[in-house]
């Protein structure tokens, strides 16, 4: 197939998915990464998700108290309104960073990235965590604090309008939707600020070690270890060779030595 940036895409393919090599240890926090990845993913669209369905409803609410009073009744919701089309732009943001960082490490991990690249990498996951922390924080105020209103109407007309039209509720507070989305960003703003720290981590050590984990590598050491003492001659001394037959060889055997006669006295 193709080779697009570098990155050769016969290497996409579906048992990439599975869990055995999915969340192997072959690579640096290879499993750590899979996880918080997608949490930051997960949780963050789920927000944007549920606070789709909530600025779909508000915007109706416009166009239906407007429609049935000839325009004259104006809805001011446009701060529900903008916050949650904000939360949708940082849902899809962070999808992007750390859904490209998903699939790369799971089909490319060997992959060779030019310093640019990385530091495009360092400064989007931290452009993340700004944008991800100013929207929980303004999506949590005016949730919390207020609500739908009709300026130059009476508020017992505003109110009648309101509850003529039906959902969604004019108080931000009192919507599950709204809550929902609330509360399921904030987990998604502590995931995103642990994926940029493990992503820094991790393009540090490919910068010093390369991807791999000491694990494998140690694992892979030994192996090669007990393969090369296999394959080594032995230093193991020889036993001495056995004396041969041949007789040329053979010590010369000495003669014994005359044995010591004794020299009688003359006379005797």
């Amino acid at each position: 197939m193709a080779v697009i940036w570098g990155l050769d895409l016969k290497e996409m393919q579906w048992w990439k998915f599975k869990g055995s090599y999915m969340f192997n240890q072959t690579y640096h926090l290879r499993r750590t990464k899979m996880i918080i990845y997608q949490m930051a993913m997960i949780l963050c669209v789920v927000s944007e998700s549920v606070g789709t369905a909530s600025l779909s409803d508000y915007v109706d609410e416009q166009d239906g108290i407007q429609t049935r009073d000839g325009r004259a009744a104006h809805v001011e919701n446009n701060d529900i309104v903008g916050v949650l089309s904000y939360n949708i732009f940082v849902g899809v943001a962070v999808a992007t960073i750390f859904g490209s960082g998903f699939f790369f490490d799971l089909f490319w991990p060997e992959r060779h990235e030019s310093p640019s690249v990385k530091m495009a990498w360092r400064i989007c996951s931290v452009l993340m965590c700004f944008f991800t922390l100013a929207d929980a924080i303004a999506l949590t105020v005016i949730v919390a604090t207020h609500r739908a209103y009709i300026p130059g109407v009476p508020i017992e007309l505003a109110d009648f309008y309101f509850q003529q039209n039906g959902k969604p509720n004019p108080i931000y507070r009192k919507n599950p939707y709204n809550v929902a989305s609330c509360v399921i960003l904030w987990p998604g703003f502590v995931a995103t600020c642990a994926s940029t720290y493990i992503m820094w981590k991790s393009l540090e050590h490919n910068d010093k070690l390369g991807p791999f984990s000491s694990k494998y590598k140690n694992n892979t050491t030994g192996d090669k270890g007990e393969e090369a003492s296999m394959e080594m001659p032995s230093t193991t001394p020889k036993p001495a060779a056995p004396p041969t037959n041949d007789h040329s060889v053979l010590p010369t055997p000495t003669e014994p030595a005359p044995a010591h006669t004794t020299t009688p006295y003359p006379g005797t």
